[in-house]
């Protein structure tokens, strides 16, 4: 179904409070746009130079190692000259079995100068169009994968519904306290690598229900990691004071935080492949961020709870995200299509967006001293900065995060700052084709690379035709 066909700014804020997204305003006017976005923000000891970010986005273009491959430095480099200046490196896993998918960057003592070139690369080309790189902030983000690892997967806790999704038998054992403990190492002697390389800034990746956002729901989970939020946090709370102790001031230290759960979806077929939430029991006893009695719905005091701890272990910048793309993912990311075989919106994308901006903007109101990355603007194609700007402006954020838009997209910043908008010929529709071609794991090296085949056709048309084809051919025998 096609939702986004608004052709003013006004049909679209008129749709939304018919809707009742009281949570989702906009800034009309262009140059009060781009002086709000383009105000510095302070990360601990930083000053970030403008108030724009790029998400952390999979390219799945690694080389077989871990290191960055041709597509990788293409995007960086794209990112780089673009114009933000708050650039969150993707997904890199601390070791070789953490790793969502075999292209996926894992850093490693071999490769460590192939991080150190990029990233230098990164700043200069960033410095060249615009007189410094000292107020670009760009975090590493450090995973281990989880239930989604290949080709095994680890998992923190069994909730019945996640493990229908992925396929877990329910007998499948759990990483062990200790292993738990040891992997905190690793994470700390993968920062020690991302510092040799260069990166003056940590992120962990504790969402999108991979290891560390899998802890965060373990409340039946006995032992040292699971039960009570100071069990659940523990983890993260080690890594990060481990990492100062070894490395003082040398990071500024961020986390990407899953503050809602909710419950896995599934396609009904009975109604044109809707989604809709798997059967559940009440009270909900999972998940992290959900409301027991309805976990449809928020409840954010626990997540307010965690916030608060590891903002005392040291915490400095905070990009909050929502749901997990492998089972839910509308909640992350309200789409107009969805990847191939995947159910059709549940709701009306606008609620998906209001959702994203109410639970930030409650989080960055209680917490105003800690900087956070909002999420969610991509469904809003030209009108995303109109929405940034007012939620920034309003102190509901502090930072106008963008995902999917940025890969169609990679100058969204600079034209923000210079006109004051976005070119309507150049925003993602979120069509999702991005999503299908990480999915996608049937060409010689085991994965296609992920990028925008309708706005980056000349690289990206050309692997998904590919991927389409070899499909086709695969389903034929």
């Amino acid at each position: 179904m096609r939702y986004f066909q608004y052709k003013t700014l006004n049909e679209l804020e008129a749709e939304s409070a018919q809707l009742g997204c009281g949570h989702v305003q906009f800034i009309h006017e262009p140059e009060r746009i781009s002086r709000t976005l383009a105000q510095p923000v302070a990360a601990g000891a930083r000053s970030v130079g403008n108030s724009m970010c790029i998400h952390p986005m999979e390219g799945c273009d690694g080389d077989l190692d871990g290191t960055p491959g041709e597509l990788t430095w293409r995007r960086y480099v794209r990112f780089a000259e673009g114009g933000a200046k708050l650039i969150w490196f993707e997904a890199t896993a601390v070791r070789e079995d953490g790793r969502a998918n075999v292209r996926q960057l894992w850093i490693r003592p071999d490769n460590v100068g192939e991080y150190a070139r990029l990233l230098a690369d990164m700043r200069a080309r960033h410095k060249a169009l615009y007189g410094t790189a000292d107020d670009l902030l760009i975090p590493i983000q450090l995973t281990h994968s989880g239930r989604y690892s290949v080709p095994r997967k680890t998992i923190a806790y069994h909730n019945p519904l996640i493990d229908q999704k992925s396929n877990t038998p329910s007998d499948y054992p759990l990483i062990s306290d200790d292993e738990l403990e040891r992997l905190e190492d690793e994470y700390v002697a993968a920062a020690g690598m991302a510092r040799e390389a260069g990166f003056d800034a940590i992120d962990l990746k504790v969402t999108h229900g991979y290891l560390l956002s899998e802890l965060m729901g373990a409340k039946l989970r006995e032992g040292r990691y699971g039960g009570p939020i100071e069990n659940r946090t523990r983890f993260a709370v080690n890594v990060l004071g481990k990492i100062r102790a070894k490395f003082g001031n040398a990071f500024t230290l961020t986390m990407r935080l899953g503050c809602f759960d909710s419950v896995p979806y599934v396609k009904d077929a009975a109604r044109e492949n809707i989604g809709v939430p798997l059967p559940y029991d009440l009270p909900y006893p999972h998940g992290f961020g959900v409301n027991p009695e309805d976990p449809l719905k928020e409840d954010l005091a626990d997540v307010k709870a965690a916030i608060a701890i590891y903002q005392q272990a040291g915490i400095e910048l905070l990009n909050v995200s929502l749901g997990c793309p492998y089972y839910n993912p509308h909640v992350g990311r309200p789409f107009e299509k969805p990847d191939e075989g995947n159910y059709e919106m549940p709701e009306h994308p606008l609620h998906g967006v209001d959702r994203h901006f109410r639970i930030a903007g409650e989080l960055q109101q209680t917490f105003p001293g800690l900087p956070m990355v909002g999420t969610g603007y991509s469904w809003l194609q030209i009108y995303a900065p109109h929405a940034a700007a007012a939620n920034v402006e309003a102190g509901r954020i502090r930072f106008f995060g963008y995902g999917r838009g940025a890969l169609a997209y990679p100058h969204f910043a600079k034209d923000i700052l210079e006109k004051g908008g976005l070119d309507a010929k150049q925003v993602c529709r979120t069509v999702t084709f991005c999503t299908w071609l990480m999915r996608q794991k049937h060409n010689d090296l085991g994965q296609f690379p992920s990028g925008c085949p309708p706005y980056d056709k000349e690289v990206y048309g050309p692997i998904i035709k590919e991927a389409r084809e070899l499909l086709r051919i695969q389903n034929a025998k």
